[in-house]
């Protein structure tokens, strides 16, 4: 079972909003120059550490297996 008191907290909210809006960010500005998308090395890098921060708060939530 997900742990909805800590999902309803500001904290994660917060985490958890803003590493959205990161992922977001980086297609944005891979579409910036309406020619398709264009990523860099460092739009991959940064789409990778957004990810990351997305799954650590969605790992926080689950039940962690102990009795």
């Amino acid at each position: 079972m997900l742990n909805l008191e800590k999902m309803r907290s500001f904290e994660w909210l917060g985490q958890t909003l803003a590493s959205l809006c990161w992922i977001v960010s980086v297609f944005v500005y891979g579409y910036a120059d309406g020619n398709g998308l264009q990523m860099s090395n460092g739009d991959w890098l940064q789409l990778a550490a957004a990810s990351c921060w997305m799954v650590s708060n969605i790992a926080s939530i689950l039940p962690n297996g102990k009795s």
